[in-house]
C-alpha cells in the first residue's frame, strides 16, 4: 500500500513539475494577477537572461518525468531538489503565501529520496 500512495504522490508531483517546465517553453499559463512586485521583477529578469528559463523548464520536465518512472525515481528526486531549493528561498523572501504547496512538494520528493536510499549509498562509500 505504501508504495502505491508513494506512485500517485510521484505521479502527481512529477505530472506538476512536467507542466511547471513546458510552460517555461510554450508560457500558457497566465502570470497571476496576485504575485508579489519583487517576484515580478524577478521573473522578468530570469526571462531577460535568455538561457535560464529554458535550463530551469527542461530540468523540470526532466525531473518530472524520472520522478514518475519507480526505476529512475531516485535519480528524478535529485534532479528536483536544486529547484526546489530555488522555489522555497523565494517563496521565504518575495511570497510567503506560496510555502506550503512547496513544504508538501518537498516532503514528496524526501519521501522518494528516503524509499531509494539504497540507490545512492554506492555513491558515498568507499
Amino acid at each position: 500500500m505504501k508504495s502505491k500512495i508513494l506512485f500517485v504522490l510521484c505521479l502527481l508531483t512529477g505530472l506538476m513539475f512536467i507542466n511547471a517546465g513546458l510552460n517555461k517553453f510554450l508560457n500558457y499559463m497566465p502570470m497571476p494577477k496576485d504575485m508579489p512586485e519583487k517576484m515580478v521583477k524577478v521573473m522578468q529578469a530570469y526571462v531577460a537572461i535568455g538561457w535560464l528559463m529554458p535550463l530551469v523548464g527542461a530540468a523540470e520536465v526532466l525531473g518530472g518525468l524520472l520522478l514518475i518512472i519507480p526505476r529512475t525515481r531516485a535519480l528524478g528526486a535529485v534532479v528536483l531538489v536544486p529547484i526546489l531549493t530555488g522555489i522555497l528561498l523565494s517563496n521565504i523572501s518575495m511570497a510567503p503565501s506560496g510555502l506550503p504547496i512547496v513544504l508538501v512538494l518537498i516532503a514528496i520528493v524526501a519521501w522518494a529520496i528516503i524509499d531509494n536510499w539504497e540507490k545512492y549509498l554506492p555513491m558515498i562509500r568507499k
